[in-house]
């Protein structure tokens, strides 16, 4: 029965990862291995296996096609959140830091992780978690993953530049002047009618601040290497 899925080699009981699938889809900040534990009365390691493979099995993987598609809003939005892990430095940098220091270079504030986030009003959401967040990079992302039929919704970082031009429409909205949404009039299909249209970036903020409160309440820490399980819960 468990072939082929999550629960494959696993000799935990049915009924406590079923109880397992529940507690960590109802939990909107999610919910930590030490609690899974404590609650389904199995081990910690149990726990921690049980955890992540039930992300992974969240995980979208792109193969349901591109975000977004005719008439459909998708926004896109990038945060910088826990401090990347140490590399491992060559002789040959003699101590120099891998990025800039402060709020500048490509890694972001303070060399903090750099997550892309592309939302679908009213539908799914695909997450990112990039080395370095440059145009390139998150251009390539845009591109990949949303259907050119989409209207794209950004703010005005530059690192969007370039890849908007790839989409039926696009619009920004410009948080440095304190403006955080709008109504704007568009045409429709038909080239007669209007409708109102509301830009804004504020549901992959909220994406963001979720993942955020479980990431600071909830685990209080994740290595990098998992980054991408934790981001795949949230969607």
């Amino acid at each position: 029965m468990t072939t082929g899925t999550v629960m494959e080699r696993s000799h935990i009981a049915l009924h406590k990862w079923v109880q397992a699938f529940h507690l960590m889809c109802s939990s909107k900040k999610g919910i930590s291995a030490h609690q899974l534990h404590r609650t389904l009365k199995i081990t910690y390691k149990a726990a921690w296996f049980m955890a992540h493979r039930i992300r992974e099995s969240m995980r979208d993987g792109g193969v349901k096609g591109p975000l977004g598609g005719e008439g459909r809003i998708v926004e896109a939005d990038e945060t910088y959140y826990g401090k990347m892990e140490e590399r491992r430095a060559s002789p040959q940098r003699k101590g120099r830091p891998f990025t800039k220091g402060g709020n500048t270079g490509p890694a972001g504030p303070a060399g903090k992780r750099a997550i892309i986030a592309l939302v679908e009003r009213g539908g799914s959401v695909r997450t990112f978690h990039v080395a370095v967040a440059d145009k390139v990079t998150v251009s390539k992302i845009v591109t990949d993953n949303i259907a050119r039929e989409s209207r794209l919704h950004m703010d005005e970082s530059r690192l969007y530049f370039g890849a908007d031009a790839h989409f039926k429409a696009h619009k920004t909205v410009h948080h440095t002047s304190k403006e955080y949404a709008r109504n704007d009039i568009v045409m429709d299909g038909d080239g007669e009618t209007f409708h109102t249209e509301t830009v804004h970036t504020n549901s992959a903020e909220g994406y963001f601040s979720i993942y955020k409160r479980g990431m600071k309440g909830i685990y209080q820490h994740c290595g990098e290497k998992h980054l991408h399980r934790y981001l795949a819960e949230r969607i």
